[in-house]
């Protein structure tokens, strides 16, 4: 695995996911899924920061550092999507030791993130791997979804993003529709947030636009959070945009969708993160 000082990696030969527990656990947990473009995965910056925020509230996070489908694997562009499904089955499967409820999974993902949390939420009716254990009998359909400043649409005009250039390439219309996230909308789908700001240079605002229009043609319950300013890659906010206050809306949201009251916890008593592997197929 490569890694910057900035808190990306990439080079990924094994799936692994970091674990963060809270001081006071209110029995969910949230598989987060970091973006970079299907490029590098941006663990620190949108992983860890957000696996911290939702530890003050009771989740257990976890961290998926997932393969990249530019990287030389046989399956391409489905590898991603292999590993996020088996990372929630490995959560539900070891609900119990972590003291959680397998019924309380929800996904959080950040631009290219959120393009494969939203094939991860549209998508679980289909086999993208062989089973390797019982582990793979579990549900891999989360319980709810957030999509951060994602990459929804392959399709033109959204031609020009780095999830498009890893994921189809140069590749068919009937290609870029089969993973455009809006084209698996689907009724069985988990509610969904959406954060996205009008002034993103990277994935324009039309991302989820079309992701919420998709729902509603589906009768998805869907909520969606239009900022002014904060441009691409805020994760929990950044300072002096209106972005800082998108994760007070995501608060009051999971409390209407997670069927819980959210717990507070002190920040300071946050737990440092310990790493698991996903078991991941190696390369």
């Amino acid at each position: 695995m490569k890694s910057t000082t900035w808190g990306s990696v990439s080079e990924i030969s094994t799936p692994d996911l970091s674990v963060f527990r809270p001081q006071k656990p209110n029995g969910g947990a949230v598989l987060i899924i970091p973006g970079g473009g299907y490029r590098s995965i941006s663990v620190q910056g949108e992983g860890y920061s957000s696996a911290k925020w939702l530890n003050e509230r009771g989740y257990t996070a976890f961290v998926l550092t997932y393969r990249l489908p530019g990287e030389g694997w046989g399956d391409g562009p489905k590898v991603a999507i292999e590993d996020a499904q088996r990372a929630l089955r490995l959560i539900r499967a070891d609900a119990a030791s972590y003291g959680i409820d397998k019924n309380r999974v929800g996904v959080l993902g950040f631009s290219a993130g959120g393009h494969l949390a939203g094939l991860v939420a549209t998508r679980f009716a289909e086999s993208f791997y062989q089973p390797i254990d019982k582990v793979d009998t579990l549900s891999d359909r989360p319980d709810w979804v957030a999509l951060i400043y994602p990459v929804i649409s392959l399709e033109p005009p959204f031609t020009k993003t780095s999830t498009h250039r890893q994921m189809v390439g140069r590749g068919t219309l009937a290609t870029e529709a089969q993973w455009s996230v809006q084209t698996g909308v689907n009724t069985r789908m988990p509610p969904v947030f959406l954060v996205h700001a009008v002034d993103d240079p990277i994935a324009n605002i039309g991302h989820s636009e079309i992701m919420e229009a998709a729902c509603k043609r589906a009768k998805v319950p869907v909520d969606f959070v239009r900022l002014p300013t904060g441009g691409h890659g805020f994760a929990m906010g950044r300072p002096g945009t209106a972005s800082i206050t998108w994760s007070k809306s995501f608060e009051q949201w999971l409390k209407r969708n997670d069927n819980t009251a959210v717990s507070m916890a002190a920040s300071s008593n946050v737990a440092a993160p310990a790493a698991g592997a996903t078991g991941g197929r190696d390369r």
